[in-house]
């Protein structure tokens, strides 16, 4: 009994750890951003015709606080992954270390990449549309408190969703899933991301629409990668193919 309580408060202590290590690293992140948030700032409204409004004189911090702890978490993400794979890495095999370690810098870069479709692509394209149905009939006022609430609705969700075929492929490798189960959980998957697009988006069809289709291609891409995954697991096993062939 003392022993296994022993255990357990060793995990608890390295769990304790990793903790503080990737706070840490969020906060000294956090920092950065801030040092440099102004210089985001600009980047971020480079393209708007005028300048945005502020309602009160807090708007601002809470502007830039946002700006500064986006930029540390995209900054964190491969740390705190890093942290997790210390933590679990006792209790994997060999193979399954090298294997978890490998996807740390895939997360990182999917989430970036996410972000970059969200702001590059999608952010133009639904506020173009939205400011096109204001037309001549309003005047336009925007808030820069509304303005970047609705820039991280549409980009920060898709770093976090982006990140869903590396998950899978992740998950497959460990033989936690496959194919077979992702195929037949297809309906009910489509199901829940068209919910998180309604949710994310602003409340009209086209937003919808620009965000439920690259969700639902990104889980097909999730499915196809799984099938790669799983072939080759196959073949390594050398196990009949038969099965999976009917996907």
């Amino acid at each position: 009994m003392d022993q296994t309580k022993l255990k357990f408060t060793d995990h608890l202590e390295e769990l304790r750890k990793r903790i503080i290590i990737t706070g840490v690293t969020f906060i000294l992140f956090f920092i950065l951003g801030f040092v440099f948030v102004q210089d985001i700032y600009q980047f971020l409204v480079k393209d708007l015709s005028g300048k945005l409004a502020l309602l009160g004189p807090g708007d601002i911090i809470w502007i830039y606080m946002v700006i500064a702890g986006v930029t540390a978490i995209a900054c964190t993400i491969p740390v705190a992954a890093y942290q997790i794979w210390r933590f679990v890495k006792p209790a994997l095999t060999h193979s399954e270390q090298k294997i978890s370690l490998a996807f740390i810098p895939g997360l990182f870069f999917l989430f970036l990449f996410g972000i970059s479709f969200g702001y590059f692509i999608l952010f133009p394209i639904v506020l173009s549309f939205l400011t096109g149905l204001i037309g001549d009939q309003f005047a336009t006022f925007f808030t820069a408190e509304k303005y970047f609430k609705f820039m991280l609705n549409l980009t920060l969700p898709f770093g976090f969703l982006f990140e869903m075929p590396a998950v899978v492929m992740f998950l497959t490798k460990l033989g936690i899933i496959n194919p077979l189960k992702l195929v037949k959980a297809r309906k009910i998957s489509y199901f829940v991301l068209v919910i998180v697009s309604v949710f994310i988006t602003p409340p009209d069809f086209i937003s919808d629409v620009l965000v439920i289709i690259p969700l639902l291609l990104l889980y097909e891409l999730s499915i196809t990668l799984s099938k790669v995954v799983f072939r080759k697991k196959l073949k390594s096993n050398a196990q009949d193919l038969s099965n999976f062939e009917q996907i």
